[in-house]
C-alpha cells in the first residue's frame, strides 16, 4: 500500500478489525520510511450481475422479476408464495454458479420453465406462452401437447 504522505510503498499493518457487518476490514498501517500512520479499508469487489435481453440490451439483474413472472403464471393456481420464493432462490443459485458478470434472459427463462413444468403444468404453459412469444393458437396447442406428453410418461413410469 502506498503511503499517502511520502508515497513510499513499504508499510506494516499495526491493527486489523472487521466492520460490524463483516464486509469491510479496517487496517491501521504504519509507513516504515516516514513513520506516519494511516488507515485503509478492504472490501470485496462485487460486480453487479447484468442480464442480456433478447434485443441485446443489458440491465441489472432483479430477483424480483423472476418471482413476479412466476406469480403471474401461477395466478389462481394453488401454489404458495413460499414455494415460488424457494424456486426463485434455486434459480438465483444456478445463475450465480454459472455466471459471473452477465446472463442471458434465455437461460433465466429456461430455468423458470424447467421449475414450473415440475410444479404446475398450467402455470408452465402460461409462462411459456409469454416467454416464447406464441404467435398463434398452434404454438399454444403444441406446448400443451408437450406438457401433456410429459405427464403421460410420468404416469406410465416412462414407458410409451
Amino acid at each position: 500500500m502506498r503511503c499517502p504522505f511520502c508515497k513510499a510503498d513499504d508499510d506494516k499493518v499495526i491493527d486489523s478489525r472487521s466492520s460490524t457487518d463483516a464486509f469491510v476490514i479496517r487496517r491501521r498501517r504504519e509507513c516504515l520510511p516516514c513513520g506516519k500512520r494511516f488507515t485503509t479499508y478492504e472490501r470485496i469487489e462485487e460486480t453487479p450481475l447484468r442480464v442480456i435481453k433478447k434485443d441485446g440490451s443489458r440491465e441489472g439483474f432483479e430477483r424480483r422479476q423472476i418471482l413476479t413472472g412466476m406469480m403471474k403464471a401461477c395466478e389462481k393456481r394453488q401454489v404458495s408464495i413460499e414455494t415460488l420464493d424457494e424456486i426463485t432462490r434455486r434459480i438465483e443459485d444456478r445463475i450465480s454458479e454459472k455466471f459471473d458478470k452477465e446472463v442471458a434472459t434465455k437461460f433465466i427463462g429456461q430455468q423458470v420453465m424447467r421449475e414450473l413444468k415440475k410444479l404446475d403444468k398450467v402455470a408452465y404453459v402460461r409462462f411459456a406462452s409469454v416467454y416464447r412469444e406464441f404467435k398463434d393458437l398452434d404454438d399454444f396447442v403444441d406446448e400443451v401437447e408437450k406438457a401433456r406428453g410429459a405427464r403421460k410418461k410420468q404416469a406410465s413410469g416412462g414407458r410409451n
